[in-house]
């Protein structure tokens, strides 16, 4: 399958493809692919983690060293060790967040998935995300992810984005619609 040209052009996207490109050599999409998740996680949690990834100030040999400790304290496979030491020595780990997300774009494309965000202005249950996903499936004619969010000042209805499409079924969309007409 054909990988986005604007995810491979930029730098995040050439080391996230030659990441993905050596998990799959080695069958290790999917525990590379949850490493990933484990770092993007640990990043989120903790600011000294995330300022050690951009600190100029530090070596590329302490950075190297640090994140082969938190590597090993995050149980991480040998394989994403191993890529987090050559980012410390090309100081690129101010870039890991960037090249997470586009590693998961890839993998999701191999796959032939495809990422949707879902916003609705309550909780949609589980039965209901079912059926969205389900139909979106269909529409799409590849699996869908869907990931949902909440926003009440949408009022009621969905907003689902999926790629650079947008379906607008928000009743603050359909008022402000409404509202725009009126004027004219």
């Amino acid at each position: 399958m054909d990988i986005s040209a604007g995810i491979k052009a930029s730098l995040a996207g050439r080391y996230a493809s030659a990441l993905f490109d050596l998990a799959s050599e080695n069958g290790k999409v999917t525990p590379v692919e949850s490493d990933l998740e484990t770092i993007s996680a640990a990043l989120a949690e903790s600011a000294d983690l995330a300022a050690l990834t951009t600190n100029p100030e530090l070596s590329r040999d302490a950075q190297g060293a640090a994140m082969a400790a938190v590597a090993k304290k995050l149980k991480l496979s040998a394989l994403t060790t191993n890529f987090l030491g050559v980012l410390a020595a090309n100081r690129r780990l101010g870039k890991l967040p960037g090249i997470i997300s586009a590693f998961k774009a890839i993998a999701a494309a191999q796959r032939g998935e495809v990422n949707a965000t879902v916003t609705s202005a309550h909780p949609l249950s589980d039965d209901q995300l079912a059926t969205l996903k389900h139909k979106l499936t269909a529409r799409q004619g590849r699996t869908v992810m869907l990931t949902a969010s909440v926003d009440p000042d949408l009022l009621g209805g969905l907003v689902v984005t999926i790629g650079s499409q947008r379906i607008d079924a928000s009743i603050r969309t359909r008022l402000n619609s409404l509202a725009q007409s009126m004027k004219a």
